[in-house]
């Protein structure tokens, strides 16, 4: 579930509303029905993570949705939550933290590798460029790259 929040910048909920119908591997994407505002979308799917998927249904077997309960439906979100935490126990990260920051790093990555904002806007499902413009003032790598035209000189 954390790998795929922070490789296809889902949302929490759109993570826990994923069916397994959702997963299109022939295409390699991934089809987002509930996001917010109820815009679908699609994103990409990498191929590493397919095969953790992969690797995933044959070890839980779900049945309809792609992360299901101990009881079957859907996977809760305080447990989603109490996953992340262990995970961040597990590595040593004792800065507070919160699942949407997987969905920050997504487009803070993919901004630092020079993907066009408006592409990150229609992956991340944002209705306004305002709200994807944040993520310009928090990559500063670009930033230090730019010589100025005095340099030259």
């Amino acid at each position: 579930m954390l790998s795929l929040i922070f490789a296809c910048g889902l949302r929490r909920s759109e993570v826990l509303d994923l069916k397994l119908t959702d997963v299109q591997s022939d295409r390699g994407v991934l089809f987002v029905a509930h996001s917010k505002g109820d815009k679908a979308r699609v994103v990409p799917l990498s191929q590493k993570l397919l095969i953790q998927l992969r690797e995933y249904d044959l070890d839980y077997r779900p049945r309809v949705f792609l992360f299901e309960g101990q009881g079957g439906g859907k996977y809760a979100p305080k447990s989603l939550q109490l996953v992340f935490q262990k995970a961040l126990e597990e590595a040593g990260i004792c800065k507070p933290a919160t699942l949407h920051w997987l969905r920050h790093s997504y487009a803070t990555h993919l901004l630092e590798s020079g993907t066009d904002i408006r592409y990150i806007q229609e992956l991340l499902g944002h209705s306004s460029n305002r709200t994807t413009e944040i993520y310009t003032h928090v990559s500063n790598r670009e930033l230090k790259k730019i010589r100025s035209p005095s340099d030259n000189l």
